[in-house]
């Protein structure tokens, strides 16, 4: 991960809001979010947490306000592999095992220092399933063989929409464990979620999403 200014959030919005059909689809937000922070993002069905999710990894345009990275205009091209979405489309290719699919992402956006594959497919918990085909896992196996990206790449901020979904008790602790450890060294997170998250580097932010 690239080095950051403390005093310079990582990832700002300033009166943010995304527009359907000229109408907005949540109410204006103005957030921050350092490097070590984790925030959790909150709201009813239907308030716009996965479209801000999206719109904050590049998949929709920002209806209205600004977004900043870096202390800068955010251009996703231009900070390519430093932001990471996970959404629920888990972004695996079925006919593929683990292994290829991580290794095709190494190959796209690097990996982090040091990082091996199979070791992280096994602290992930496929071991013995490295090599089996994605659509013969399952649910819960398909969920973290997409978290394994996150081991992996070398991404500053997670986006994380429902990491939690599909996930027995021991993988949700384990999805814990893996956010504390990316803030810990300084890299950042939002996340959905209904309530899965017990995160122990400190309290985390709250974005409160508004239809």
């Amino acid at each position: 991960m690239t080095a950051a200014n403390p005093a310079v959030p990582l990832l700002e919005a300033r009166a943010l809001s995304f527009l359907r059909q000229d109408e907005p689809v949540f109410a204006p937000l103005d957030f921050q979010l350092h490097a070590g922070e984790l925030a959790l993002v909150e709201g009813d069905n239907g308030s716009g947490k996965t479209t801000l999710l999206r719109m904050l990894a590049g998949l929709l345009h920002v209806g209205e306000g600004e977004l900043r990275w870096r202390g800068e205009p955010l251009q996703h091209d231009r900070c390519a592999g430093e932001i990471l979405f996970l959404g629920h489309q888990l972004g695996l290719k079925a006919d593929l095992s683990p292994r290829e699919n991580l290794q095709i992402a190494a190959g796209l956006h690097g990996c982090r220092d040091g990082a091996s594959v199979a070791a992280i497919l096994a602290d992930i918990g496929l071991r013995g399933y490295e090599d089996e085909p994605v659509r013969r896992l399952s649910a819960g196996q398909k969920k973290r063989a997409a978290l394994a990206r996150l081991l992996l790449l070398p991404a500053a901020l997670w986006l994380l929409d429902e990491p939690y979904a599909n996930l027995d008790r021991t993988g949700i602790t384990l999805v814990n464990h893996i956010l504390e450890a990316h803030t810990a060294v300084g890299g950042a997170a939002l996340v959905t979620s209904h309530g899965a998250v017990s995160f122990h580097g400190g309290e985390p932010r709250h974005i409160r999403m508004h239809a």
